[in-house]
């Protein structure tokens, strides 16, 4: 069985869809599960585990012409059903195209005449996780091809070898001079998403309290980061901390980022790579229902994630508001729990 998953949005969308596609490989043993991403997240698409192959969406200008550019490279595939998890005009009239006989989405916007099955979900109210949508999404596709006993994945769902991280972590620490020994935590102050973030003061007082607690503090620095990292930097001043700049692309950048005892960021791609990785968490989000800490809950183990808004009262956005004393005292207990871990298991964690 040929099956097409569609989710080709943003880097922590797609992080946020593993689960139901590590639910799908595991329910259909026997399927060639291909996704279809946007090209800058294909490869981390190709480290997923279920995967058999990642379509890049060719992304023409128009929907019309990125539909029948998309039909174009989905009919010699013969696929025999397809799942969006993410509808887009473009992508489900292409699906009808292509002449794929199940076609299964939420029961969201026009586009959803294109589809065969639809399952209403009610994303909008952000009553549950984003990664939980999705998953129940993969297990009405799963009923309709007749499994009704699906196996769900449970974290990690993105790990490496252990002497992989153990050598990657020495690397960083020669590459940066790092102390030996000490917790490495990483704040990413970059933002590529729709959802706004932690002002540079809110980092800095975030990552003086990691050194206080022992940590070696790394700032995270992807492409278009150079200005938010440089402002945290600033804010910083006295406090020792070193810039690691991603250069390498992401599946490089996940491998470093799974080396982290703890990683702090807004709600943006990297924090749910770190998510799917098993790292511990702390993530700050606006108080916004669509934006909220439940809807784009981080994929890791309950106990790994912490998660803060502004209070009831505060301006959505009003960052300032929230109780960074407490905040950093819970952060640094995080920390501190990862630490003792890793000094149990010397090869590192989430193997």
């Amino acid at each position: 069985m040929n099956v097409l998953v569609v989710r080709n949005d943003r880097l922590g969308d797609f992080m946020l869809a593993w689960p139901a596609l590590q639910t799908l490989a595991r329910s259909l043993p026997d399927a060639r599960i291909a996704v279809l991403a946007r090209d800058y997240t294909a490869p981390m698409a190709r480290l997923c585990d279920g995967v058999s192959e990642v379509l890049p969406d060719p992304d023409v200008t128009g929907e019309l012409a990125n539909a029948r550019a998309l039909a174009r490279m989905f009919r010699p595939h013969r696929f025999d059903a397809a799942l969006a998890l993410f509808s887009r005009f473009d992508t489900a009239l292409a699906l009808a195209l292509a002449r794929i006989p199940k076609r299964v989405a939420p029961a969201t916007k026009l586009a959803q005449v294109f589809y065969t099955r639809r399952l209403r979900q009610h994303r909008s109210q952000s009553v549950k996780p984003e990664w939980l949508y999705n998953v129940e999404l993969a297990e009405f596709f799963l009923s309709t091809m007749g499994v009704e006993a699906p196996v769900r994945a449970t974290p990690p769902y993105l790990s490496f070898p252990g002497e992989e991280v153990r050598a990657t972590r020495e690397a960083l620490a020669e590459r940066l001079g790092l102390e030996a020994g000490r917790p490495l935590a990483f704040l990413h102050p970059g933002h590529g998403g729709s959802s706004p973030t932690l002002p540079p003061g809110g980092f800095a007082r975030v990552g003086r309290a990691l050194v206080e607690a022992g940590a070696s503090l790394v700032l995270s620095q992807g492409p278009g980061d150079d200005a938010a990292v440089e402002a945290v930097a600033r804010s910083l001043a006295g406090t020792p901390h070193r810039v690691y700049r991603s250069t390498e692309g992401l599946p490089a950048y996940a491998r470093t980022v799974a080396a982290a005892d703890l990683f702090v960021a807004g709600s943006t791609g990297p924090l749910h790579v770190a998510g799917a990785l098993d790292v511990p968490t702390a993530a700050f989000y606006p108080f916004r229902r669509s934006a909220s800490a439940l809807r784009w809950q981080t994929l890791n183990t309950e106990t790994r994630r912490l998660a803060f808004m502004p209070p009831p009262g505060a301006g959505e956005n009003e960052f300032e508001a929230i109780d960074f004393d407490d905040a950093a005292a819970q952060i640094s207990r995080l920390l501190q729990a990862a630490a003792r871990r890793r000094e149990r298991e010397p090869t590192g964690p989430r193997i």
